[in-house]
């Protein structure tokens, strides 16, 4: 039989069948150095993704186009930003031009700096100004293969950027294996499908490599190969040897893949041992650092071994990058399966040594190279999970926890991490049916885990979101605080424990419970975390121990912009809820949902999407509250969550739109909940607000004095707030002047209307219902004259509406036409269909007929309003609107809000739809 070359690298580098996608990647390459763009390859292994690669970078190169490269690699997927790092190291002299903010984040997340790294938004942005400054010069396309196996961090940042190449002369191509997921988001994003070759073109690759190949291996290997261009070049040689016909898996018994890995584990085998333990370090490494060289001992025998490994064909050196690159990802899993576990542990030992400078690496090669348990190790890699929990990789964090627990000689160590990283992953990560099976492991490891403080604050959690009770979690976590050994406890446990004794006490809503906890915070030495701090504040009770940390709270709120922690920012956010200052955390809030979206920490953006469908309902965005809550409630449920605030925010929507069977259906859900685990639901709040819709004030009454008696705000109940203007018109419409003048009394004492402007507006509105008919006008002057109140269109419209029904009621009928009016088209445009009624009804008692177009939809518009509908519904936003006709943004805003309710829909989003319907006019020419 005749002896069969490997074919060399000028070979490799010829293509067969591929004239068609070489075009489409030539027009790519063209387009994206005037345009940009991006493109995705998706293809089996080895039919040619990485070849093809090379050919655009041979191609882009050629045109003038500066060419960045990267790949994912298996063994580095949980470092973060490790893929990004090889992306941007070409390009780190552009580092210089970016702002401070920029600059350190990019320092930080890549390891040119120090600092915690930061929002993975700030991290996006900065990645592509760098590129885009870098265009400036030079169209610069990147190259990016193996996309399933980069980390996280760093396909977050691509799915980011992939998305907003647009005219940004910045190329991204990228391959992928087809039907192997990865953690960039490839949806609406231009693909390429590399199918394998036709029966032609794999004949010709054959013939052109193996000309002298046997007739009858010529017909195996094209049978084997089914068009797999790798597979063509890497089975010739090996089927050509005697013997072939034995090889076991042969044929089409074992997948493609791992066939090809076996073919290389032999090319491998033939290495000397020092040349294998070159490429093992090269494997496991994973960064392509050539100081890998420099652990065989003599840097002269490591270039030797490297020299070997590339006549071989294996590894290369990256002409751009000068790192160290395997020929094919295949030839590195087959380079590690093909070692033992003692040269594994030996490799990771050497490359911990190596990266000594950067301690998560350090920690990952050592806890790698551990062969029995160790405590040093341990609490190394405690620490890296804790930066990484800094960092916004929970999960990352989680499995580190894990590690460190097996790592862990003590028993209560082991016990410790593992209650850790189940309270973790329950608390942030979303994985709450695996917490009880960790909790069961650590109380394995550890008999007295009962002792334990991070054990019992898992426990809690669990309790709280399973079938236990509010007093059962509460006793569980307070007993751990007072037990005489909590001094041997970790502070971050501590710490953690607190925060789950204030969550029981706030599910469980009252006074005793909270005395302990409060009490418990007052031993914990100093300094008490802020957002422990403010939210002991803010949750146990506003009304008497808000008001002296607003200030503290507003400037703890404002540093979120540079906060990656999504838990932190969860409970800052959460802390300002009962005063009005969740909308101040939207852009920190909406990080957090990003990173649950892309399987970061899924717990934390659960709350995140509940908090921002609250502020929405708030501030009259209904049909986006509806968006929100459903999806967090539909994470919840996925994750084994029961979501009451959740419930609450959808019982408020539907209640204040009038669906009546929805409001007593979720208010029912909640309650039936609730009552066995002791847990305040507050689903009086939602009904109250319902049959005050309905004008039924008598059940409203009912109610809303579930949650507090008139003329008193109850201690550690901070929803007395919210319900004030319902308990003080309930109390008026059944007769109950008294009761009502008791509770405005009190609200004024408690002084309420301090902490936020909304809460200004629903004490001077209670006040003005309440107050004689002489006095009334001046007080619902000053509640709607209070500044901000327009941030609350809901609350607003229902204080213009009372203040148009007592102007009518003492016969200022032509002043309340303009209350009622404006409160009517507020009503209208957000869907509270019940005070929408009330308002037209009270508008006809004025004597005040609706004006009325002689048709709907578009007839219905006066030209103005035609014109800023038509404007709007192609993208412009209000400023834009204004500029064009002259108007200010406010008044394009009012004119919007009017014929929303003309046009029968409740949102922008609609507008184009609604306008379609009805053909053109002469007004839509000026546009």
């Amino acid at each position: 039989m005749a002896r069969v070359e490997h074919p060399g690298p000028a070979a490799a580098n010829e293509l067969f069948g591929r004239d068609r996608e070489l075009g489409l990647i030539e027009a790519f390459i063209t387009g994206t150095s005037v345009e940009g763009g991006t493109l995705l390859l998706f293809g089996e292994p080895g039919v040619g993704k990485t070849v093809l690669l090379d050919a655009a970078a041979a191609i882009a190169t050629a045109a003038g186009l500066r060419v960045v490269r990267a790949a994912g690699v298996e063994f580095e997927a949980d470092l973060p930003f490790s893929g990004l790092h090889q992306l941007l190291l070409p390009l780190h002299e552009e580092f210089s031009k970016l702002n401070s903010a920029h600059r350190d984040a990019l320092n930080a997340a890549l390891g040119f700096g120090e600092g915690t790294t930061p929002d993975r938004l700030i991290i996006c942005n900065a990645t592509l100004t760098v590129l885009q400054r870098s265009a400036a010069a030079r169209p610069v396309l990147m190259i990016v293969d193996d996309l399933p196996w980069l980390d996280r961090a760093s396909a977050t940042v691509l799915g980011f950027v992939a998305r907003r190449l647009s005219g940004s002369r910045v190329g991204l191509l990228a391959a992928s294996r087809t039907g192997q997921a990865g953690f960039l988001e490839s949806a609406g994003l231009p693909e390429l499908d590399l199918p394998p070759l036709d029966e032609d073109a794999a004949g010709g690759l054959l013939s052109a490599r193996f000309p002298v190949l046997d007739a009858d291996v010529r017909q195996r290997v094209l049978a084997e190969a089914r068009g797999n261009p790798l597979a063509l070049l890497e089975l010739a040689p090996t089927l050509s040897r005697p013997g072939a016909a034995g090889l076991p898996g042969w044929p089409g018994v074992v997948p493609l893949s791992r066939r090809l890995q076996a073919v290389f584990a032999s090319q491998v085998g033939q290495l000397p041992v020092p040349g294998r333990r070159l490429l093992l370090l090269a494997a496991l490494d994973g960064t392509g650092d050539l100081r890998v060289l420099h652990t065989l001992g003599d840097p002269a025998d490591g270039l030797g071994e490297l020299a070997a490994a590339e006549r071989a064909q294996l590894v290369h050196v990256d002409g751009n990058t000068h790192r160290l690159a395997f020929r094919h990802p295949l030839i590195r899993s087959a380079v590690v399966e093909l070692s033992t576990e003692a040269e594994r542990r030996q490799a990771h030992q050497q490359l911990a040594g190596l990266y000594a400078e950067q301690p998560d690496r350090h920690a990952w090669h050592l806890a790698a190279a551990a062969l029995e348990p160790d405590e040093d190790i341990a609490a190394l890699l405690e620490a890296a999970a804790h930066r990484k929990l800094r960092r916004g990789d929970a999960v990352g964090a989680v499995a580190a926890l894990l590690r460190a627990a097996e790592l862990s000689p003590d028993r209560a160590e082991r016990s410790c991490r593992l209650a850790l990283a189940a309270y973790i992953g329950a608390d942030v990560t979303g994985d709450l049916r695996r917490a009880p099976q960790l909790l069961a492991a650590a109380r394995r490891a550890d008999p007295d885990l009962d002792k334990s403080v991070q054990a019992a604050v898992t426990a809690a959690f669990v309790l709280i979101n399973g079938d236990g009770d509010v007093d059962t979690a509460h006793r569980l976590v307070l007993d751990a605080i007072d037990n005489p050994d909590v001094s041997k406890a970790r502070r971050t446990a501590l710490e953690e424990a607190l925060h789950t004794l204030l969550r029981v006490c706030y599910f469980g809503g009252r006074a005793e419970l909270w005395e302990p906890f409060h009490g418990a915070l007052a031993r914990l030495r100093s300094p008490v975390p802020t957002d422990l701090y403010l939210s002991a504040k803010t949750l146990s009770d506003p009304v008497r121990l808000a008001a002296p940390v607003l200030g503290q709270l507003d400037a703890a709120i404002q540093a979120l912009a540079d906060e990656s922690d999504p838990v932190r920012i969860v409970r800052l956010a959460f802390a300002g809820i009962f005063i009005d200052r969740v909308g101040a955390c939207r852009q920190a809030l909406w990080r957090v949902v990003r990173d649950g979206r892309s399987g970061g920490a899924v717990g934390s953006a659960t709350t995140a999407l509940i908090l921002l469908s609250l502020d929405n309902f708030l501030t009259g965005r209904w049909d986006q509250a509806e968006q929100l809550v459903d999806e967090g409630l539909q994470l919840s449920e996925t994750h084994g969550y029961w979501s009451l605030g959740g419930r609450h925010v959808k019982a408020l929507l539907a209640a204040a739109r009038g669906d009546q069977a929805k409001t007593q259906l979720v208010t029912g859900e909640m309650s039936q909940w609730a009552a066995p685990r002791r847990i305040r639901a507050y689903a009086w709040q939602p009904r109250a607000l319902a049959a005050i819709g309905l004008g039924d004030f008598e059940e409203a009454y009912r109610q809303v004095t579930m949650i507090n008696p008139p003329g008193t705000l109850a201690s550690h109940v901070p929803y007395v707030m919210w319900s004030t203007l319902d308990l003080v018109e309930a109390a008026v419409r059944t007769g109950r002047h008294e009761e009502a003048a008791a509770h405005v009394d009190a609200v004024r004492t408690a002084g309420i209307a301090g902490l936020s402007s909304r809460l200004a507006l629903l004490a001077a509105g209670s006040a003005a219902i309440a107050a004689p008919d002489n006095d009334a006008p001046a007080l619902f002057e000053e509640a709607l004259a209070a500044p901000g109140v327009q941030r609350w269109p809901f609350d607003l419209a229902r204080v213009q509406l009372l203040y148009g029904e007592r102007l009518r009621r003492t016969r200022n009928v032509a002043e309340s036409r303009g209350h009622l009016d404006s409160a009517r088209e507020i009503f209208e445009r957000l869907g509270a269909q019940p005070w929408a009624k009330r308002a037209a009804g009270e508008l006809r008692a004025t004597g005040h007929a609706r004006p009325r177009a002689s048709g709907q939809g578009q007839d219905a518009l006066t030209p103005q309003e035609r014109q800023i509908a038509m404007l709007a519904a192609s993208g412009l936003t209000n400023k834009q609107i204004g500029e064009r006709l002259y108007l200010s943004h406010r008044t394009v805003g009012f004119h919007l809000h009017r014929l929303f309710p003309k046009l029968g829909i409740n949102s922008r989003a609609a507008l184009r739809d609604a306008l379609a319907s009805a053909p053109p006019d002469e007004h839509e020419s000026g546009l």
